[in-house]
């Protein structure tokens, strides 16, 4: 059961609701042209049966409107059944149409079983059409109380013209609308004369049956000029004209905008409410945005100036196109702290862009200091940090690309490349070996890597090893203790002297 809103809240709401209202620029056309009651009154069997099965069969009209414009339902209590049908024209969008055919289930009430104890009664609008009885009518295109409606106001004009402007009206639509799924729109105009008409067949009446009911409106629509409007009545179809454009274009809006125009009914009929906690809500995810932007800005302060215009800085932009947007046939590997994918420059030059795990926007200052420090490191045994990306969504690292993947790839991973050779192992060694004593001794910063295994040992093409990841340790946030723990590394399961890919010929 939903909750009543607040007091304090009704003027809001009555606010937000005659605001969507207006948004709607409702006309749904719901101006009565005739309401035809049926002259069977025998008295019923039994009245209360017969209204619980016009009751029903009401109830069961509106769903079918909302969902396909046209609706035909049957409601049964007793011995009684009521047959209903109704529909929308075709240019009436949903919400009119919806309106519509609300009113009309409030007024065919005047000669519904609850008041005249009538068995049956058709009421017209110009919007739309609805008809119940105590028999199956689905199909009917005639009826003895089909009739012919005109309007009060005479056409001022060349009057001859303006009944041949009718007339040929009458004829074209009535030819067009059986082959156009029963629905036709259109104005023949000459001179100064303008006759706009409308003809459609309801949706259970067939072809031949649609022409026949259609011809038989076009012929008795001429006895109505010279007024200028008029109507014709039947039980199959409907017929109008006017010299005023009264008709919508013929599209069918219930094909377009659909969840838009659901939502707007909604809420103007029962779910203001929700409307106003979806505004609320934007309106709060908006001044969280602005305030973490707010925050971020203050943050970054005046570094942002000094991160694009130093040569350490990479657009994301830049990054992002030259991996073909991160594509998977551009990754190199994946690590604990990110994915790693091969990059080309503008300038034609090969990077490795990695990926970082964290966002670096509560200490972008630390970060790009930190790169600023590692970036001047430069030893052959060494893999460069070019620069970094801090600006975008994520954070990304550019190192030199070293092209002939890692330790770990060569004596493990990879099945179809040769051996190492005892030399290049030796050489391997040696360099790791220089790499490390120059990070702990030599360098300024003595980094001590604590991280030291196959896959951050890669192979520049002369097989010349290069140690990767260096920095990490000191790049990542002190809370990140999936990097960096009291006990640091990576664990390794120990593989039996076998299964190393030893050169031929050795013991």
């Amino acid at each position: 059961m939903h909750s009543l809103p607040s007091p304090a809240s009704v003027p809001l709401l009555v606010f937000s609701a005659l605001f969507f209202a207006a948004l709607c620029f409702c006309d749904p056309r719901a101006n009565e042209v005739d309401l035809i009651c049926s002259n069977r009154t025998t008295p019923l069997p039994d009245r209360r049966a017969f209204a619980t099965s016009f009751a029903e069969a009401m109830d069961a009209v509106s769903p079918q409107i909302n969902a396909q414009q046209y609706a035909s339902a049957v409601g049964r209590a007793g011995n009684n059944t009521v047959y209903a049908f109704a529909e929308c024209m075709e240019d009436l969008d949903r919400i009119d149409c919806d309106l519509c055919i609300a009113r009309a289930k409030v007024q065919i009430l005047r000669c519904s079983a609850l008041q005249q104890g009538t068995r049956g009664g058709r009421l017209f609008y110009d919007g739309c059409y609805l008809r119940y009885d105590d028999y199956y009518f689905f199909n009917e295109s005639l009826s003895p109380q089909d009739t012919t409606v005109c309007g009060t106001e005479d056409f001022g004009g060349n009057q001859t013209m303006f009944m041949n402007n009718v007339v040929e009206l009458g004829r074209n639509l009535s030819l067009q609308a059986p082959i156009n799924g029963g629905f036709s729109v259109g104005s023949v105009i000459r001179g100064n004369v303008s006759v706009y008409g409308l003809a459609q067949c309801w949706k259970l009446v067939n072809g031949s049956e649609c022409q026949n009911c259609l011809n038989n409106t076009a012929v008795r629509i001429d006895s109505c000029p010279p007024k200028k409007e008029g109507r014709g009545l039947n039980a199959g179809c409907y017929f109008m004209y006017s010299t005023e454009k009264f008709y919508y274009n013929n599209t069918k809006p219930f094909q377009i905008n659909e969840g838009e125009r659901r939502l707007i009914i909604l809420a103007a009929v029962s779910s203001t409410l929700a409307l106003l906690l979806i505004i609320a809500l934007a309106a709060f995810l908006i001044r969280m945005k602005l305030v973490r932007k707010t925050r971020e800005k203050k943050q970054l302060g005046l570094l942002v100036d000094v991160v694009n215009n130093s040569k350490r800085n990479f657009s994301y932009e830049l990054l992002e196109k030259a991996t073909s947007y991160f594509h998977q046939s551009s990754k190199l590997g994946q690590g604990g702290s990110g994915s790693v994918y091969k990059g080309i420059l503008p300038d034609g030059k090969p990077v490795a862009i990695k990926r970082l795990v964290f966002n670096t926007t509560q200490w972008v200052d630390h970060f790009f200091n930190e790169v600023n420090l590692i970036s001047d490191i430069d030893h052959k045994n060494l893999v460069k940090l070019l620069g970094c990306s801090i600006t975008g969504p994520e954070s990304l690292l550019v190192y030199e690309y070293i092209p002939n993947l890692s330790l770990h790839d060569h004596l493990f991973a990879k099945k179809n490349i040769p051996p190492l050779s005892w030399e290049t192992r030796c050489k391997i060694i040696l360099g790791t070996a220089e790499g490390l004593a120059y990070l702990h001794e030599e360098s300024n910063l003595r980094i001590i890597h604590r991280d030291i295994k196959l896959t951050n040992v890669l192979l520049d093409k002369d097989f010349t090893p290069k140690i990767a990841d260096f920095g990490l340790a000191r790049l990542f946030p002190e809370d990140a203790t999936h990097i960096s723990t009291g006990v640091a590394g990576t664990l390794y399961v120990t593989f039996p002297l076998s299964q190393f890919h030893l050169p031929l010929g050795s013991a």
